[in-house]
């Protein structure tokens, strides 16, 4: 099975700096087979015969923390679940919608609010939001790195971790993921 996993947090403002070389080693050490990485950001695309993300996640975090000590959250989908999820976006439906400006926000695990699609958060009046399932579509015209729409945000208001790329990304992994079918 083809999995994404989606690393929080490294290769920020030089703080939990990570080698992608060095990420692959890690990830060929947890046998994983067909490792790709793109970006400098802990996005990596492998196979593996297992079929729970959570025990990937854990196995990711644990060697992580052993071989570079420190803690990273861990968010893995399946190839197929990222599909639903692009495919799924219901702000690219709206009009006049920048695909530029789209943005997924992946959660670790389902909100612990159960009416989630209510919340309220701090947002600018041209900005969008849409919890669905384990993921917050997020639509910033002014630029992520200005929306108050952030994954700190996010991770409180839901209670669970949360990373978030960028439209264009979310599509080029989903090619590399479908790229090692052939």
């Amino acid at each position: 099975m083809i999995y994404i996993a989606l690393l929080r947090g490294i290769n920020v403002s030089g703080q939990k700096s990570i080698k992608m070389a060095d990420l692959t080693k890690l990830c060929d050490s947890l046998e994983f087979k067909n490792i790709s990485t793109y970006l400098q950001s802990g996005n990596i695309i492998f196979e593996y015969e297992t079929t729970d993300s959570s025990i990937i996640a854990d196995n990711i975090k644990r060697a992580m923390r052993k071989k570079y000590g420190f803690d990273v959250d861990v968010i893995v989908r399946t190839a197929h679940e990222l599909e639903k999820i692009i495919s799924g976006n219901p702000l690219i439906q709206k009009s006049n919608i920048d695909a530029y400006k789209l943005h997924i926000t992946f959660l670790l695990s389902h909100p612990q609010d159960q009416n989630s699609s209510t919340i309220e958060m701090a947002k600018e009046d041209n900005e969008f939001f849409i919890i669905k399932d384990r993921e917050v579509y997020l639509y910033c015209p002014n630029g992520y790195g200005r929306t108050k729409l952030n994954n700190q945000a996010i991770e409180k208001k839901l209670k669970t971790p949360a990373t978030t790329r960028n439209w264009k990304t979310a599509h080029t992994l989903l090619e590399i993921a479908w790229g090692k079918n052939k």
